[in-house]
């Protein structure tokens, strides 16, 4: 297979599907991440900051062994500023470079505009017939946005991936992220990370799962 998760910030990828991500480079297959937004000078972060943010990504990137990583580096809590078209361009260029049969994408629903915005550019670039090579279409759940959905709106998982033997090397890779996760009842801390695991785990009858809602499938 090949796997293309994209993620609106650097870390949405591990929170919702880092164990998925490890357990198919683990079963050998290729595994490649977009992230949309980055921290840049221009963007108002300091020189410091910027360069601890482009320190994690690069960690991160290596402790998945990706095959490929891709970063726009847009501005962040900003995409809806964006022309649309720039967008799907810009996220269909990558689609048409890596040909995944794999999408993970964020949850349409997600509270951060930012997860709206690319789920919806991503989806535009995925008709069957301009990229007949994506089969597998996955929303992945992502802690402190997909959880704030409007009740009405919420995740409705029916795909469960048994990450049991990756748990704790998805927590380390977390750990890479030190200003975006925290201590409990901070949603992003290891106990919730953990306890989030463990309760889409119980629906799936393994010790510890990852869960998404599948968007489409093509079989």
């Amino acid at each position: 297979m090949r796997i293309l998760v994209i993620s609106p910030h650097a870390d949405d990828e591990t929170l919702g599907a880092g164990g998925t991500l490890l357990k198919y480079k683990n079963q050998g297959h290729n595994i490649f991440w977009l992230n949309v937004t980055d921290m840049k000078e221009e963007y108002g972060y300091t020189k410091e900051r910027v360069a601890e943010r482009t320190f994690e990504i690069k960690s991160v990137e290596k402790m998945y062994g990706f095959d490929k990583m891709f970063n726009l580096q847009l501005q962040p809590a900003k995409l809806d500023v964006y022309e649309k078209s720039y967008l799907v361009q810009k996220i269909a260029s990558v689609i048409e470079e890596v040909k995944p049969d794999t999408l993970i994408l964020p949850y349409l629903y997600d509270v951060h505009s930012d997860h709206k915005v690319v789920f919806e550019a991503s989806y535009s670039s995925t008709k069957a017939f301009r990229f007949p090579y994506v089969k597998r279409i996955l929303c992945m759940e992502v802690l402190s946005e997909t959880d704030y959905a409007i009740p009405e709106h919420s995740i409705t998982p029916n795909y469960y991936i048994d990450i049991t033997p990756y748990m704790q090397q998805k927590i380390d890779i977390m750990k890479m992220y030190k200003s975006e996760i925290g201590e409990a009842p901070f949603p992003r801390s290891e106990q919730n990370i953990r306890g989030l695991a463990q309760y889409r785990g119980g629906s799936a009858n393994v010790r510890y799962a990852e869960a998404f809602q599948i968007i489409k499938m093509i079989d």
